[in-house]
């Protein structure tokens, strides 16, 4: 990809690659021009908006869902802004949301799995980004789906998943009962 361009969901249902200032252009009724330059921004780098600009963010596009509220595309891009806000439990609701309007949509599965992952709740994130995946429509999309289940795959792997503690806890018995199991094999060939 360009690093001018930037991927967009159109109606019908593929994810687009367009230039930055043609963003704007596709929510042009909904969205004003600030709204637009503020997403760019967020695009671009989600650390560069200060936690006012973030909240503005958040509250122009509540607005914008409000006025269109079967558009999931504006949904997903409200998780977006929450997410980058740091609120987790409303973006999860508002991304549940998008993938609720929207089933077959591709962006809406894949932010919202990738939300779960993040959240490590992977189980769940692998279905969502596998569901994204059998949605893709181009090569971007399946690449930006296969990276993504590559990452939930190692996530898994490792035990990073959420409640870990739990796995841990049980390899660390684990441990003690074969080491155990293995003392006394060992007890008992030795004495034969």
């Amino acid at each position: 990809m360009v690093p001018r361009e930037i991927e967009v969901q159109t109606d019908d249902q593929a994810l687009m690659v367009v230039e930055r200032d043609a963003a704007a252009a596709i929510f042009d009724g909904v969205l004003g021009a600030d709204t637009s330059l503020q997403l760019n921004r967020m695009f671009r780098d989600p650390r560069v908006l200060e936690p006012g600009e973030r909240a503005d963010l958040v509250a122009q596009l509540r607005n914008a869902v409000d006025l269109r509220p079967d558009a999931s595309e504006l949904r997903v891009l409200l998780g977006m802004a929450l997410c980058v806000d740091l609120q987790a439990q409303e973006a999860l609701e508002e991304l549940r949301k998008a993938v609720e309007q929207a089933p077959d949509s591709f962006i809406a599965r894949l932010k919202f799995g990738e939300l779960l992952m993040r959240l490590r709740i992977c189980q769940r994130a692998g279905e969502e980004t596998h569901q994204a995946a059998q949605l893709a429509a181009n090569a971007v999309q399946s690449e930006l789906a296969r990276r993504q289940a590559a990452t939930i795959r190692a996530m898994l792997r490792e035990g990073v998943e959420r409640g870990g503690y739990g796995g841990l806890l049980s390899r660390v018995l684990h441990f003690r009962r074969r080491s155990r199991e293995q003392h006394a094999l060992t007890v008992l060939a030795g004495t034969k």
